[in-house]
């Protein structure tokens, strides 16, 4: 079975991701207390973000191409409804993955539990507006 995926909901899940980081790590958000314990200094350049904002792109892509096919199929393995699968679905996926391989990560390279935290919940906010956008969305594009 190949799960039916809506295109431009992930595109715009993909797109979404940028919003939520682009807040999340601002300044006056997090962003201070992110680059202090993370222990980043932003070089001033724009140039300097590129790179990162293309990587971020095609990885956000992947992240909802997977949570929304993971949706379809969760959807027809349980039926009912697609939103609260897709929501479901991005939540078990963010605790059995991301939030698990980023405490595991960040405890072996002794990284303060704030900063896993921080990223953590970051990432669990970004998986559940992606999981808002392709729920509501629904299945296919047809």
């Amino acid at each position: 079975m190949i799960p039916e995926i809506n295109i431009w909901a992930v595109l715009l899940a993909m797109l979404s991701s940028m919003v939520v980081g682009s807040v999340w790590y601002t300044p006056k958000v997090f962003g201070n207390y992110w680059m202090r314990v993370a222990k980043v200094t932003p070089s001033g350049n724009a140039k300097d973000a590129v790179k990162p904002i293309l990587v971020t792109l095609v990885v956000s892509f992947v992240s909802a191409w997977v949570l929304a096919g993971s949706a379809a199929i969760s959807q027809h393995f349980y039926g009912g409804n697609f939103l609260a699968n897709t929501l479901v679905t991005a939540l078990i996926l963010w605790a059995g993955f991301t939030a698990a391989r980023f405490i595991t990560h960040d405890a072996f390279e002794g990284r303060p539990a704030g900063l896993t935290v921080l990223n953590c919940a970051h990432e669990l906010v970004t998986l559940m507006v992606m999981a808002l956008i392709i729920g509501l969305f629904g299945i296919s594009a047809a």
